[in-house]
């Protein structure tokens, strides 16, 4: 656990489960679970197999299992993930791809100048009355 008076900065492997209630910025990497609280800032790059995003977070989160963002998350960046559950009130901003197949946390190095832009479609969720 990373407490709301903690502050960390680089790369951060973890086995089982991680809660950040304070701030981290680098990279993130698990096979487990992240769980950002509601006053966890998260900027990084995350891949695990599982996420729960309460608070803020400013990157990419890709996760071989699930990802869940509760009503006050405020989540800026892309999410790869097997499963993906939103709550109403999240802020999303950014793509998402969301498969049945496995999805790995690695995360390949491509040269942009050989990959085609990929095909992008909008969406807009609406939630309430």
């Amino acid at each position: 656990m990373l407490g709301s008076d903690v502050e960390f900065k680089g790369s951060l492997k973890f086995e089982d489960d991680l809660r950040i209630n304070g701030r981290f910025q680098g990279d993130l990497a698990s096979s487990g679970t992240v769980h950002v609280g509601p006053q966890g800032d998260v900027k990084a790059e995350i891949a695990v197999g599982s996420a729960i995003v309460e608070g803020k977070v400013e990157g990419n989160i890709t996760a071989s299992e699930r990802v869940e963002l509760r009503s006050s998350a405020h989540m800026i960046g892309d999410i790869k993930a097997s499963k993906l559950i939103v709550e109403e009130g999240v802020v999303f901003i950014g793509r998402c791809e969301v498969s049945s197949e496995n999805v790995s946390t690695t995360v390949p190095v491509v040269d942009e100048a050989e990959e085609p832009e990929p095909e992008r479609t909008e969406v807009q969720l609406g939630f309430g009355a």
